[in-house]
């Protein structure tokens, strides 16, 4: 089936500017007979040939090779202050941390949970963990109580380390459902205040008792360090399990897509509860020595704008949501602020819109580079870079080591294995199909908790399915569909909402978009856009006649049947239409609370 066809935006020159040269100079040189044990070089490993250790990579090493004064974190606090942790500091702590784990009993390969939100406690506890070669399970701050409580049972979780308030609200309302839960280790609050919470611990008064010196035992690469939660298209979460050997991976991708390196100031948004925040919020930026800065507030464009200029940050990843309100703001606010430190943007966790990626050299001065990758595949697979031409719209080709192929679907939208346990690969360009990873590359996961079933479905004839709905053109440069239970079939084609409601968006009126299928007696399913109207704009009859003449212009035959307009779309957590609440409302059916799904990565 060939894929929608939409509006092609031009393609943008690398964003070389004035800056260093890219830290990837040549795309296709580095992926010609690239191998994994290059970028394992570029690793210390633990000293005495005992293995290699994310923490280790992230902090000890640094300190070992003289770089311990180096500032590691920025910290930004809620009402604009600042302080700064080094290398050496942070090494300390995290030794401390490891301590108090040891103290506690908590054996290599338990699982360590962290219900926190963006502050220095968070890498503490992270790395520390990993120190102790426990298991860092992280979990977004923003969870209800339920989702909290679920992912606790199901990780068996007998450490947590929070903040009073965050346990009050999160945790004391499920705290009766949760007999494994011993220790809780509280940060913050006032002194004595653990001793009101169900084995409570002061994590500071801990940390002053236990010493500094940690010896980080001998650490298998493939030995589990961290788990991360991610739900499936049922909202039941799914256990992501990741090895240390992750790192090698990490890194190498924190260069290439991120064209991150020791002197720089890198600011990831991405909340540390889900896989980006840790992965590239904390370890990979660590890894290379660069500073990290971390804002204990969420988004307000004032604020980020000011952060951007006052810490000078040099590399910026972020989401497209939050650069879509940032469009909103306006142009003029901007440029107000000296950004000229700033010298690469990088996008993950849904798809971006092209409009956003030109807003980005317009306005801001540089394009903004989308990648993609998700929970199980542990770093960025797939990739814009600073020292290509970036395609508006696409996320991009396959980082070196990576291999990637198109597979043909089914009715259901999934790829297909034949009775001989073959998938057909499709190699004509344009072409939709179910984007799929060669398996063995070091950050795939190795398992889903307490499920080897749905971990064996996750594969087929030696390739990890995705679930996404891509085509790669000639260049092979891919282009995000849809999910694949997301996909709309309509009169004989499958149609990726994605797509469809970029094509909305390219109208002037068209702030944001959801797209899904309407049952339909004859066509199966019709194409129906739910949209919000930008300000200066009427949500009429003639503007929904405008848009639907626009999209079929654009989209043809799978262009929407039908337009409805809602300034308020319902949104997750963080940031993505809730299509499957906007399918409810429209079959006037209950739906359950899908608040805290999580972005793909």
């Amino acid at each position: 089936m060939a894929a929608v066809s939409t509006h092609v935006w031009p393609p943008i020159a690398p964003s070389v500017g004035s800056g260093p040269p890219p830290r990837l100079a040549d795309y296709e040189a580095a992926r010609a007979g690239f191998r994994w044990e290059d970028a394992r070089r570029e690793l210390a490993g633990l000293p005495g040939h005992h293995g290699l250790n994310i923490a280790d990579e992230a902090l000890d090493r640094h300190v070992r090779e003289g770089r311990g004064h180096r500032r590691a974190i920025l910290a930004v606090g809620r009402h604009g202050e600042t302080s700064g942790v080094t290398y050496a500091q942070l090494a300390a702590h995290t030794s401390r941390f490891a301590n108090v784990l040891r103290g506690l009993g908590v054996a290599p390969g338990e699982r360590v949970f962290s219900l926190m939100g963006r502050q220095p406690a968070l890498f503490i506890a992270a790395l520390g963990t990993l120190k102790a070669t426990s298991v860092f399970c992280p979990l977004f701050s923003a969870f209800g109580p339920e989702p909290v409580r679920d992912r606790l049972v199901l990780g068996n979780g007998r450490v947590l380390v929070t903040t009073p308030a965050l346990y009050r609200r999160k945790v004391e309302p499920v705290r009766d459902q949760l007999p494994e839960l011993e220790h809780v280790l509280l940060v913050g609050g006032d002194p004595g205040s653990a001793h009101s919470v169900p084995g409570g611990i002061d994590l500071a008064e801990a940390m002053d008792a236990a010493g500094e010196e940690f010896a980080i035992p001998p650490t298998d690469p493939d030995t589990p360090a961290l788990l991360h939660f991610t739900s499936g298209t049922t909202g039941r979460p799914k256990g992501a399990v990741h090895a240390h050997e992750a790192v090698v991976v990490h890194r190498a991708t924190a260069q290439w897509v991120l064209d991150l390196g020791a002197d720089d100031v890198f600011w990831c948004t991405a909340d540390p509860g889900w896989v980006t925040g840790m992965s590239y919020g904390v370890i990979a930026p660590l890894t290379l020595g660069a500073t990290v800065v971390t804002d204990a507030r969420d988004y307000d464009a004032l604020r980020w704008y000011s952060l951007l200029q006052d810490q000078g940050v040099t590399v910026w990843y972020t989401a497209p949501t939050a650069l879509r309100m940032l469009m909103r703001a306006g142009e003029e606010l901007p440029r107000r602020y000296d950004l000229s430190a700033l010298r690469h943007i990088a996008s993950v966790g849904e798809p971006l819109n092209p409009e956003v990626v030109v807003w980005g050299r317009d306005v801001l001065g540089l394009p903004v580079h989308d990648n993609w990758w998700q929970t199980e595949t542990g770093a960025i697979m797939v990739a814009n870079y600073r020292c290509a031409e970036v395609r508006p719209g696409s996320m991009g080709r396959p980082v070196p080591g990576i291999e990637t192929a198109v597979l043909e679907r089914g009715e259901d939208g999934r790829a297909q294995v034949g009775p001989d346990g073959h998938v057909r690969i499709l190699t004509e360009p344009g072409l939709v199909g179910e984007l799929a990873l060669r398996r063995g590359w070091p950050s795939m996961f190795r398992g889903y908790l307490h499920d080897e079933q749905r971990y064996a479905a996750s594969f087929a004839d030696g390739w990890y399915l995705t679930g996404d709905l891509v085509r790669v053109d000639g260049q092979g440069y891919h282009w995000f569909v849809g999910r694949a239970d997301d996909v709309i079939k309509s009169a004989g084609h499958l149609v990726g909402p994605f797509e469809v409601e970029t094509a909305l968006m390219e109208h002037p009126a068209v702030a944001e978009a959801g797209v899904i299928g309407k049952p339909d007696p004859v066509a199966g399913e019709v194409v129906k856009a739910f949209v919000t109207v930008r300000d200066g704009f009427t949500a009429d009859e003639a503007l929904r006649e405008e848009l639907l003449a626009f999209a079929r212009r654009r989209l043809g035959a799978v262009a929407p049947k039908e337009v409805d307009f809602d300034q308020h779309l319902p949104h997750t957590r963080s940031g993505k239409v809730m299509r499957r609440l906007l399918r409810a409302r429209e079959l006037g059916l209950e739906e359950g609370d899908t608040s805290t799904l999580e972005p793909p990565a």
